[in-house]
């Protein structure tokens, strides 16, 4: 891995982890790509790669985090107050519960497929057609929404639901903002209501991840040899870009349908899969 392929990816994952499109198959795909134009092995330095991976989403968690700062200090805040007074009636209150209990259905849906992802990291054409299947719930859920328009609000059976979509989409191809957004459609929710709780959503799994897995995972002696010059330029890269790509796509989903994602990721999922069968 050098800085150049570390900018790239740290673009495509600002990009691509707020967008519908899945961050973790535009990495492989993007990892997969570079590999092939300098002749290299796509499965190389897997350690090195999968903790790379964990900093580029550390990346965008600090995006969401600044961005949404006074979401989550008075989530926060109204949660210590509604346990401190046993009253749980306010909407920032009941949000906080919401994503603590999506959150802990994302874990129990996420846990068991540990091991085929990390096995699909070094296998795109696989994730090319789950990237496929992505696109056509993004294309369905707006059809849907169309046809039963709404703004209904969260409640515990959508953050069940959603959080089992976002456990779904620990798989890559699976997109995380894709999969939860399309169920908050058929849900009921409208597209601001459902993007604004995906992001906020992403951030104990986000937290979790960088955390935790590493010291599950990787061996703290071979951390010391990894290109950190590298890893840190492209955590930053995607902090940065991660940053304005939820500013301008709040904006865009207020007005707009995804439908031009969904028909994205059927195509780019589709060249993929063709692509990487003939390499």
């Amino acid at each position: 891995m050098d800085l150049i392929q570390a900018v790239l990816m740290g673009i495509t994952q600002g990009l691509s982890e707020f967008l519908p499109i899945s961050s973790s198959a535009h990495l492989v795909f993007t990892s997969g790509f570079y590999k092939i134009s300098n002749g290299l092995e796509i499965v190389q330095d897997s350690n090195q790669e999968v903790f790379f991976d964990i900093m580029l989403h550390f990346g965008t968690l600090i995006a969401v985090l600044i961005f949404f700062r006074k979401d989550i200090w008075n989530i926060i805040k109204s949660l210590y107050l509604g346990i401190k007074n046993n009253d749980y009636a306010n909407q920032d209150c009941k949000l906080g519960i919401y994503i603590i209990l999506g959150t802990i259905i994302t874990v129990l849906v996420a846990y068991p497929l540990c091991g085929i992802s990390e096995k699909l990291v070094f296998m795109p054409s696989g994730v090319g057609i789950l990237l496929i299947l992505t696109g056509l719930l993004l294309l369905f859920s707006e059809f849907y929404a169309k046809k039963h328009q709404n703004d209904a609000p969260i409640g515990l059976k959508k953050a069940c639901l959603i959080g089992m979509a976002q456990g779904f989409a620990s798989i890559p191809g699976f997109s995380r903002s894709g999969l939860t957004i399309a169920t908050g459609l058929l849900t009921g929710m409208s597209r601001t209501t459902a993007a604004r709780y995906s992001f906020l959503l992403s951030i104990p799994v986000i937290v979790g991840a960088s955390m935790i897995y590493p010291f599950m995972k990787i061996n703290p002696a071979e951390i010391v040899d990894y290109n950190w010059m590298a890893i840190i330029l492209g955590t930053i890269v995607s902090a940065v870009v991660g940053y304005f790509c939820i500013k301008y796509f709040l904006k865009f989903v207020s007005k707009f349908s995804l439908s031009i994602f969904g028909w994205y990721c059927v195509i780019a999922g589709i060249f993929t899969t063709i692509f990487f069968n003939m390499h």
